[in-house]
This record gives C-alpha cells, sequence and structure tokens, in this order.
C-alpha cells in the first residue's frame, strides 16, 4: 500500500489534502460513463416529476376517443375538460396518477438515451473527426430506440395506469395485463414508439447540437444558452413527430381495434380528423418544453463540470510535478 501512494506521489497524483481543497477535481476520478449516466438518471426523473401533471391531460385527451368510441360518449375532450375531469373524480393525487412507473422508467431511459447519444456520436464521425448533420440525425435516433426498446414495457405500464379505472397500483396492472392478454401485451405499440422516437430525438438532439455550435464560443456555455436551444428544438421535434405518438397511445390501449400503423391513421382520421393526431398536443408541448430543457441543460452543465474538474485535476498533477523537480 505504501508504495503504491509513493508511486502515485512520483506521477504527481494529488493528495488527499490538496483535493479537499479543490473539490472540483475529485470529479476526474469519477469515469465519465458515470457521471453521465447519474446526470441523466437525475434530470429526467425530477423533469417527469415537476410535468406529470401536463403528461395525464395529455395522455387522457389522447385515448378519450378510443374509450368513448367503445360506449357512447363524447368523442373527443379538451384540454380544461380533461382539467376538469381528473380533479373532479380523482383529485389533487390524480394528476400524478402512473408518476412513479414513469419515474422507475425515466431512470434508465434517459441516463441510456444521454449517455448511447454520445456513445453513437463516436462511432458516427467521419475518419477526420468532424460528425455530419446525417451523422448527428443517426446518433439521435440510434440512441432513441435504444432508450425506448429497454424501457418499453414500464412505458406501457404507466398508460395503463394513467388511463384505466380499477388498477391502482403498478404490480397489479402488470399482472392484469400478464393474466388477461400475455407478455405480448407489454410491448403493443413497440413499433410505431420506435419509428416516432427515433426522428424525434434525431431533430430534437441534432438541432441542440447544431444551433449551440453556431453560436460564438462565449455563449455557448453558459446555461440559459443551454436552455434556450433545448426550447426550440424540442418545439420543431414535438410539431414533426406528435401524430405517431397518439397513433402509440392508441394502439397501447386495452381492446384497441389497431394492429398497426397503417390500420391506426386512417382509423383515428376517419374517426376524429386530422386534428385527432394531434389531441393532447398543448399539454405535451408545455410538458416536452421544460421536460426537454431540464434534460439536456443538466446534462451539458455535468459535462462541463466534469470537464472542468479533470482540467483542475491535471493541473494540479503538473504543479506536483513541478515541485518533484524542484
Amino acid at each position: 500500500m505504501g508504495s503504491l501512494v509513493a508511486e502515485r506521489e512520483k506521477d504527481g497524483f494529488p493528495s488527499a489534502a490538496q483535493l479537499v481543497r479543490h473539490p472540483l477535481a475529485l470529479l476526474a476520478l469519477v469515469p465519465d460513463g458515470v457521471a453521465l449516466f447519474s446526470a441523466g438518471a437525475i434530470a429526467g426523473a425530477a423533469a417527469k416529476t415537476v410535468t406529470a401533471p401536463l403528461d395525464r391531460i395529455k395522455l387522457l385527451m389522447q385515448t378519450h376517443g378510443l374509450r368513448a368510441a367503445e360506449g357512447s360518449g363524447k368523442k373527443g375532450i379538451g384540454f380544461i375538460e380533461a382539467i376538469t375531469l381528473i380533479g373532479k373524480e380523482e383529485g389533487i393525487k390524480g394528476y400524478w396518477k402512473g408518476n412513479l412507473p414513469q419515474v422507475i422508467r425515466i431512470i434508465p431511459y434517459s441516463a441510456v438515451q444521454l449517455f448511447s447519444y454520445e456513445v453513437y456520436k463516436k462511432l458516427f464521425r467521419k475518419k477526420d473527426g468532424e460528425l455530419s448533420v446525417i451523422g448527428r440525425l443517426a446518433a439521435g435516433a440510434c440512441a432513441g430506440m435504444t432508450s425506448t426498446l429497454i424501457t418499453y414495457p414500464l412505458d406501457v405500464l404507466r398508460l395503463r395506469l394513467a388511463v384505466e379505472p380499477g388498477c391502482r397500483t403498478m404490480s397489479q396492472v402488470a399482472v392484469n395485463m400478464l393474466r388477461e392478454e400475455g407478455m405480448a401485451s407489454f410491448y403493443n405499440g413497440l413499433g410505431p414508439s420506435l419509428i416516432g422516437i427515433a426522428p424525434y430525438i434525431a431533430v430534437n438532439f441534432c438541432i441542440f447540437d447544431l444551433v449551440k455550435k453556431s453560436l460564438p464560443e462565449k455563449y455557448q456555455k453558459r446555461p440559459e444558452t443551454s436552455m434556450a436551444t433545448a426550447i426550440l428544438s424540442a418545439t420543431l421535434a414535438t410539431l414533426m413527430c406528435y401524430p405517431l405518438d397518439t397513433v402509440r397511445r392508441q394502439m397501447q390501449m386495452k381492446g384497441s381495434p389497431y394492429n398497426t400503423v397503417l390500420d391506426a391513421f386512417p382509423g383515428i382520421v376517419k374517426r376524429d380528423g386530422i386534428i385527432g393526431l394531434y389531441r393532447g398536443f398543448v399539454p405535451n408541448a408545455l410538458k416536452n418544453l421544460p421536460n426537454s430543457s431540464i434534460r439536456l441543460t443538466t446534462f451539458d452543465i455535468v459535462k462541463g463540470l466534469v470537464s472542468a474538474g479533470r482540467k483542475e485535476f491535471q493541473k494540479l498533477m503538473e504543479e506536483n510535478r513541478e515541485k518533484l523537480v524542484s
């Protein structure tokens, strides 16, 4: 042990006292993967909890037409109507119904997505080290599909818990689904989910990276720049990809008449019109903007802190080596 400490001191490795005086340098001891996974997980969980009421309202608006068609209810439900309905029937807690499985899902989902995006960007770089627009889009699409594939069953559970009456816990929903519909029910709508998430994350992350890269260097590292850029990228991506999200949600519903995307698109348009594809868009946009900005801004800040920590650590090592030489 003593020889190891002596060897480290020869290399200029900072002492414990130095690390206490320069706590930022401690981040250099944390592997990049661990730091990025942790940042993605914390940011994702916080963002989802803050925006959970809007997500519940969006889900109710998206699936109300299908549930009403099974009975004799009203075809569509508006934003204010959904807010009132949840408050009246379930109280304040109703706005966070289904949030626990969503938080459980978002921890690995956000961590895998943000981390894998960095990995895929390295894979898609050209020989000269540059990353093209196509490369960024491909990296975002692959990251979105990877995280969705891993956590999809939890997303289905969250939807069922949020919109179906009589189910109070995630385990109860899971048992009922296994008993009545089989294991395949946990992957209903996976196809449109992958198709929907790939362009969404591709456009979102690509615009975020390119806009930030185009700004003067002094603005690139500012948190407010990350937030504004994230809001812009999320808005454009949501406008482009929302109809696929509606199709996916209706395919996930118990007893859904839609087996494929080709069935669902004309079926929804025939029943609800084109507007049916955008039901729940307002709460979804209101949810996605802070959600995306919190996630991407936090991720950027943590990457900056880790980079600064490595520089601080390297500086301490160089100072120690100079002392050893002198």
